[in-house]
């Protein structure tokens, strides 16, 4: 049976999105969630209805040597708020470790040199290599 999943990288100011394909094959990065200018659960509602999607992969921030920090009870918070509006949804945490900065780079490489338009994508491209890490877990 085929199934999508959406991918979350929760941050304090942004989210960023990213969906897989109906084969659950490819993640690509949808949109990013500023916090401070749109309600957060209600729109990752929005999202998991127009897209039929039951199941989010969330990164959770560790450190270099696999702990967990502020940020990640931050991120648990989030999750447990998100469970409490959104009955029967299934989340699948996964390490986040290095996809800012993979996400960071590879833009970097696309020539998206400037801090600006740099911010407006970094949270959904980290999005999609969360997803696409977890995906390829899954082959």
């Amino acid at each position: 049976m085929y199934k999508k999943y959406l991918s979350l990288d929760i941050g304090d100011v942004r989210i960023g999105v990213a969906k897989s394909d109906i084969l659950g094959i490819t993640a690509t990065p949808y949109e990013v969630i500023d916090r401070r200018k749109t309600k957060a659960i209600k729109r990752i509602k929005e999202i998991l209805t127009k897209e039929n999607i039951s199941s989010i992969v969330v990164g959770i921030p560790k450190s270099l040597d696999g702990s967990e920090k502020r940020q990640a009870e931050k991120v648990r918070l989030f999750i447990s708020k998100l469970l409490k509006e959104i009955k029967g949804l299934e989340i699948i945490e996964i390490d986040e470790r290095y996809s800012t900065v993979s996400a960071d780079k590879a833009l970097t490489a696309m020539n998206k040199k400037g801090a600006i338009e740099k911010r407006k994508v970094v949270d959904k491209v980290a999005a999609a290599i969360i997803l696409q890490t977890f995906l390829d877990s899954k082959k």
